[in-house]
């Protein structure tokens, strides 16, 4: 994507209507500043943006992100062009927002591992004291433990990354 030739076509559709900077802000409900950094080039309307400014124009979204009218013939191809570059320029990749909600449940959870942490050594302790036979169950019992926190943290997370992404 091309924020110029994006930024010139908005401006280009502005004038077209005889509005200002002044009166297209009016209208979407942004200041004439921002309709002028866009026209210039130096940000992009967020997706919102994009959908008001394509009713308002009343061109697709698919062209304002080309920064051009599009025959049927190029529509489709740009509509892909379009799609890779925001999937491409979106805030963050899937694998950082994965790393968001794994580190987060750790947080909330921190508590209750410390917990099991402490329990899993006092066990381990009172085995090695009382019934030293018992320590390798303890290895055994540690790894079902870890697999059901883990288990528990991946659904959570899922459930973060796809419900989100369902919802848009």
């Amino acid at each position: 994507m091309d924020q110029i030739k994006i930024g010139k076509f908005i401006a280009e559709l502005r004038k077209c209507n005889n509005w200002t900077q002044q009166q297209l802000g009016d209208k979407i409900g942004v200041t004439n500043k921002t309709i002028s950094r866009w026209e210039n080039g130096n940000y992009m309307p967020d997706i919102e943006m994009l959908q008001i400014l394509s009713q308002v124009f009343n061109v697709s979204i698919n062209e304002l992100l080309a920064g051009q009218k599009l025959t049927d013939k190029g529509f489709k191809k740009s509509a892909d062009e379009n799609i890779l570059a925001i999937s491409k320029q979106s805030a963050f990749s899937f694998e950082e927002k994965k790393r968001f909600w794994i580190n987060k449940w750790r947080r909330e959870h921190i508590g209750l591992l410390a917990l099991i942490v402490l329990l899993d050594i006092a066990y381990l302790i009172i085995c090695n004291v009382v019934r030293p036979a018992l320590v390798p169950m303890m290895g055994i019992i540690i790894m079902v433990e870890y697999a059901w926190q883990n288990n528990k943290m991946m659904i959570y997370v899922e459930n973060r990354l796809y419900r989100k992404q369902a919802k848009e």
